[in-house]
């Protein structure tokens, strides 16, 4: 197990101290990039509680966990943090890691706050255990089909990996398309390469891809391959798992990665205490900060609460979701439970779709806020 301690020294071994466990993934083939986000934000938070006196006094501590995109690995994470007596369970991006995290967690009765992983069905059954912060994707993805039909398209292909939440996103989009006469092809990515991918999109007369595929590869060699077939020159190219909105994205497709929308969870303008998290996580990362690492700090941020009033007692910290309220860097924060969501769901956190300014890749363009 690969393990990261976020600030090493005597705190980790302080008993006094309040131990979180959070899961993130930090190696391939995890998205590291999001990892470093997300860990980005949570540690933030946790730094400004600790420099504000900590827990009633006591440190807050982070014991990370790199996941490494592994659902078996996040299970044993989760097993091993419980051992070790963290109070509750904090992050993970990807969703099917999530999902097997969540499981666990829910087995063990240890409380879960989920960052970013927004498949709907993040557990099996009803759970008063974990709560999430960021959408459901049937929220997001709707407002991302909303978006094609009043871009006019309604002859739509995927280009889709295997995964239970590629096939979910794929249900999703056809099944709020087809009322309004669109309809989704779904190419198996599996199957074809990204030239074969081009034929394809031209013998369905398809006016819009979408990548629900991994992030660099294969989502980037579909977009070079798409972007310079002349005959796919009026097809948009979109992705709406958010690969376009972190910096990798623009440092290895340039100008052939613009125009390219995708969901992210900002709220059009900031408020004071997110346009100060911003400036904080850009020092930090040294660049601007995604979506991502403002899910951590909130993730943080609401544990704290939580966990000042309701002490490290797991079952009364799985108890206290309900009157959470909680001003967040992007909002104010509430649990409620959503019909087929079988978690505490913040509904609903800022969503928009977003692509990176054809002019200048380095500015994103605010296309819809649902």
């Amino acid at each position: 197990m690969i393990t990261h301690m976020r600030s090493p020294g005597r705190s980790e071994r302080d008993p006094s101290a309040v131990r979180i466990g959070v899961l993130v993934p930090l190696s391939p083939p995890g998205w590291v990039e999001a990892g470093r986000h997300l860990l980005a934000g949570l540690e933030l938070a946790a730094d400004e509680v600790n420099d504000g006196g900590g827990m009633d006094g006591r440190p807050l501590v982070l014991l990370v966990r790199d996941t490494v995109a592994d659902p078996r690995r996040a299970a044993a994470a989760v097993d091993e943090l419980a051992r070790l007596g963290v109070a509750a369970l904090a992050g993970e991006y990807h969703s099917v890691v999530a999902r097997s995290a969540a499981a666990r967690a829910d087995a063990l009765g240890l409380p879960f706050l989920c960052s970013s992983a927004v498949l709907d069905a993040l557990t099996d059954r009803p759970t008063y255990r974990v709560a999430r912060l960021c959408p459901a994707q049937s929220h997001g993805w709707r407002i991302y089909a909303d978006h094609l039909l009043d871009a006019g398209h309604r002859r739509v292909a995927v280009a889709a990996q295997s995964s239970v939440y590629w096939a979910a996103g794929t249900r999703l989009l056809r099944d709020h398309l087809a009322p309004h006469g669109g309809s989704v092809a779904e190419l198996d990515m599996g199957l074809l390469d990204p030239t074969a991918v081009c034929d394809e999109l031209v013998r369905l007369r398809t006016t819009a891809l979408l990548l629900l595929t991994g992030h660099p590869e294969p989502a980037v060699s579909i977009v070079r391959a798409v972007r310079r077939d002349q005959r796919l020159a009026d097809v948009l190219v979109g992705a709406p798992a958010g690969q376009p909105e972190l910096p990798s994205w623009a440092a290895l497709l340039g100008g052939d990665g613009s125009g390219v929308p995708f969901l992210r969870y900002l709220p059009e303008r900031l408020g004071a205490l997110g346009t100060r998290v911003e400036a904080a996580l850009r020092e930090r990362l040294g660049e601007a900060p995604s979506f991502v690492a403002f899910e951590g700090y909130d993730t943080i941020a609401v544990l704290a609460d939580v966990l000042r009033s309701q002490g490290t007692d797991r079952a009364r910290i799985a108890a206290s979701w309900p009157p959470v309220v909680v001003e967040g860097s992007r909002g104010e924060i509430r649990f409620s439970r959503t019909p087929g969501v079988g978690v505490w769901q913040w509904a609903w956190p800022p969503v928009q779709v977003v692509d990176r300014d054809p002019a200048e890749p380095d500015r994103f363009r605010i296309l819809r806020n649902g």
